[in-house]
């Protein structure tokens, strides 16, 4: 499963929608709850990022950030 996580790169600043960044994390679940928990537990683990949304990708919506050229999967 393909999820694609919004994060701020600071915990120690309010959240503002200009600076929103986006990272794509293939997560092994049974289910797309247990992915976001993995997703947000590799993210906090690994970065000093502030998430603000995890979602999981449909297969469309992969096909589109795959066509955006925006795409391109984080390993942590």
């Amino acid at each position: 499963m393909i999820y694609k996580v919004f994060y701020q790169e600071r915990k120690d600043r309010s959240p503002r929608r200009e600076q929103t960044k986006a990272l794509y994390l293939e997560i092994e679940a049974n289910n797309e709850l247990e992915g976001r928990i993995k997703a947000r537990k590799l993210v906090e683990e690994k970065t000093p990022y502030n998430i603000e949304f995890i979602e999981l990708l449909s297969d469309k919506h992969l096909e589109y950030e795959k066509e955006s050229g925006v795409f391109s999967l984080t390993e942590l």
